[in-house]
């Protein structure tokens, strides 16, 4: 199990389901052009990223819930998690924020990876805050 924090820029995305869709977008065009699979998005994975953006939003701080937690009530074999705030898009998060981390970077280019699900909520204080989880049966 893997998780990491990124801080970036403050600023304003559309809305949180376009926000989760750009990053699942630019997530798997990073990894196509490593020569990796695509991942698939998952309900019970995005449950647990939703869950964790809207915490971090309401507390306005960023910090990584159990990912043991996921791992178990989804039945999967190996989890990740990447979080960040203050990215305006979910293109810009994956690009800008957790490809340009090597240990968020990590986490996307995983071989072992299948799924994904990426939830983004804003806070009272303007930002966004995003959490990734990545995971295989």
């Amino acid at each position: 199990m893997v998780a990491f924090v990124l801080l970036g820029p403050s600023a304003q995305a559309v809305t949180p389901h376009d926000y989760g869709v750009d990053a699942v977008r630019a997530t798997n065009a990073a990894r196509a052009s490593h020569g990796l699979n695509r991942l698939r998005t998952d309900r019970c994975l995005e449950r647990f990223a939703a869950r964790q953006a809207a915490r971090m939003a309401a507390q306005r701080r960023m910090f990584h819930q159990d990912i043991r937690v996921p791992l178990r009530s989804c039945g999967l074999r190996t989890v990740g998690e990447n979080v960040a705030y203050g990215f305006s898009s979910g293109r810009g998060v994956v690009r800008n924020g957790w490809m340009k981390s090597p240990p968020h970077r990590a986490n996307i280019l995983h071989r072992e990876f299948r799924l994904v699900a990426v939830a983004a909520r804003k806070g009272s204080d303007g930002r966004w805050y995003a959490s990734q989880v990545l995971g295989r049966r």
